[in-house]
């Protein structure tokens, strides 16, 4: 029988964005102690949302697992998992290894901290396409780390789709489960039952109403009647599965709404789009309210040319959604605040994992750990809302940086081989990098 713990068990975010699977983990029980965050736009949302989670405003490749634990404040204390999606960029040519390739480092040093940490368990979550074609080369690479550090994998690995765990998008994402040898291997979570547009977003005030959200992203606001799913995000109705900590918020604001200007022929030709169809000239998507939404894209930073994905219009107005209207889309709460621009507040959601999804990955980790999740009772206060309008420098700033790590962007140098690495065991034996990836 097992002993059955009787704190929250500890997880630990890397690559943890704004938060999405900070808060899916969350939810499912777990206590996030610290998460590690390049970009410190998304940082400072993090910071904003999970007041108890220690930030590290760094790349994975100059921290270690001891780091970690100082910033934590868990002395050695076991870590019960660490979660996070690294960046993929370069794959296998004849004769060469994906994972030495330079630009696929922090997928090397995700798999470093984990042995450092020496965590109990790990989950891995990336694109789908690491499964298919020359890909899955890589990906069998990472499996094959993962074992020579004494760990299991499950398999086979599994590309889940979070429209089919309660998310109203159609989001396919890779991910891969490990725990050390000896301890118990989760099973993939069992789908839910499904959830349209409507049921997101219908309660939601037009935003178009308010004059004041042309110049801001928060005004007081009436809601209408929403769906169960509507009245769970709002803390409206009790979410049997949410384990998380309460936030202390204001209902009776409609927050992350700034609006967007668009012409009166861009609005006709919205109007004229049918409902489930793309509109020729935008190439936008005209959301089906009793459909799903598909894929919200991030986008890209100033790195890389600040290119904005398109945004789905919305199935009613003549208008792109807002950046709320895509959390609800995302399975955000309404508590969860974004960045004030809609630049980076639609960044932060596609680049994030859905909450919901994370929870339901999450929670198979939870039921092999033995743990039973209670709600808390402690409610938390969110951060200071200027964490939510810093610029880049600002946000550089605050967490005392010396340079921007976004803007420039070097190549960086091959890291060490993870074969001297045994559970554990920590090293310091990475080259000097320049700049991150």
């Amino acid at each position: 029988m097992k002993n059955v713990p009787h704190s929250r068990p500890i997880g630990i975010d890397l690559f943890a964005g704004a938060g999405g699977l900070s808060l899916g983990f969350e939810q499912a029980g777990f206590d996030v102690k610290a998460c590690v965050e390049i970009d410190p736009i998304h940082a400072a949302v993090h910071k904003y949302n999970f007041p108890q989670c220690a930030t590290l405003c760094r790349s994975v490749i100059d921290v270690t697992g001891n780091e970690i634990r100082a910033a934590a404040g868990i002395g050695e204390q076991p870590v019960d998992v660490v979660f996070g999606g690294a960046p993929c960029q370069g794959f296998s040519m004849i004769g060469k290894r994906a994972l030495d390739d330079p630009r696929n480092q922090l997928v090397h040093h995700f798999v470093r901290i984990v042995v450092e940490l020496n965590a109990n368990y790990f989950v891995f979550e990336n694109v789908r396409g690491l499964t298919v074609g020359k890909h899955r080369q890589f990906l069998q690479e990472i499996i094959e780390a993962f074992k020579e550090c004494g760990y299991d994998v499950l398999d086979p690995y599994r590309v889940l789709n979070a429209v089919d765990y309660g998310v109203p998008q159609d989001r396919k994402r890779l991910f891969l489960i490990g725990c050390r040898k000896g301890l118990t291997l989760p099973s993939y979570p069992m789908t839910r039952e499904p959830v349209t547009v409507w049921d997101a977003i219908a309660d939601i005030p037009n935003a178009e109403e308010f004059e004041e959200l042309l110049s801001t992203d928060s005004v007081k606001a009436t809601f209408k009647k929403g769906s169960p799913y509507a009245r769970r995000l709002r803390n409206l109705e009790v979410d049997p599965d949410d384990y998380s900590y309460p936030r202390q918020y204001n209902r009776n604001l409609l927050t992350s709404s700034a609006r967007t200007v668009h012409t009166e022929l861009s609005k006709s030709r919205f109007i004229e789009t049918e409902q489930g169809k793309t509109e020729p000239v935008s190439r936008f998507l005209k959301l089906d309210p009793q459909g799903v939404c598909n894929t919200l894209r991030a986008g890209t930073d100033s790195a890389r040319g600040a290119f904005t994905s398109p945004r789905p219009i919305h199935p009613i107005e003549p208008r792109v959604i807002t950046v709320r209207e895509a959390a609800r889309l995302h399975s955000y709460p309404d508590w969860f605040r974004f960045h004030a621009t809609k630049w980076h507040g639609f960044r932060e959601i596609g680049n994030s994992v859905p909450p919901i999804l994370g929870r339901s990955v999450a929670s198979a980790v939870i039921a092999s750990i033995g743990n039973q999740p209670s709600k808390p009772t402690e409610i938390l206060q969110r951060g200071s809302e200027a964490l939510l309008n810093l610029d880049m420098s600002e946000a550089v700033t605050m967490f005392g940086l010396k340079t921007c790590p976004i803007a420039n962007r070097n190549r960086v140098l091959t890291p060490p081989i993870l074969k001297n690495l045994s559970v554990g065991q920590t090293t310091r034996e990475q080259q000097p990098v320049q700049s991150v990836a």
